[in-house]
């Protein structure tokens, strides 16, 4: 076993263990963290995701405009946009916490870019890059598949467990 799966393996028997203690746990959302309000790691690099999720627009947020969901901040470009958001927050966050849905599907926490964004059957998944981004888009019904799969056991490892490992 290689250290990186022995670092899995610890950190999902933690997870196990600690069960819903953890339900928030700082891993479980891929957020900026050099931008934060109240202390919030920052969700979508600040990108509207009424925007991104409805019509994978990538308008910038507003930090006058944040709303805090699971102890994450969400930015809008619009009061209308943020409103949107708080009355159905599922309908608009991007699934695996914004980690990249190939990399989930792989059992990996990689950075998830708005950039690279697909919305199917009216949820949203991010991808790493273009490259990324194209593989997924040969199978997306078997990556979606997997990645629901396997985000379980990786749901609470953090990146930082396995930072320069992946």
């Amino acid at each position: 076993m290689n250290l990186f799966n022995t670092l899995v393996a610890s950190a999902t028997l933690i997870a196990a263990l600690a069960g819903p203690v953890i339900a928030y746990a700082e891993d479980e959302y891929n957020v900026s963290t050099g931008t934060t309000v109240e202390g919030q790691g920052v969700a979508l690099r600040g990108l509207d995701a009424v925007a991104l999720a409805s019509g994978l627009d990538l308008a910038d947020g507003q930090a006058k405009f944040t709303h805090v969901q699971d102890g994450v901040a969400y930015y809008f470009a619009s009061e209308e946009s943020m409103k949107r958001f708080a009355a159905d927050p599922e309908a608009f966050k991007p699934q695996y916490g914004g980690f990249c849905a190939l990399g989930v599907a792989l059992g990996k926490k990689l950075d998830g870019s708005p950039r690279w964004a697909d919305v199917v059957d009216g949820k949203l998944y991010l991808f790493l890059n273009e490259a990324v981004f194209a593989a997924y888009s040969k199978d997306k019904a078997g990556t979606l598949a997997k990645a629901a799969e396997t985000w379980p056991s990786i749901h609470h490892v953090s990146v930082k467990d396995t930072n320069g490992l992946m």
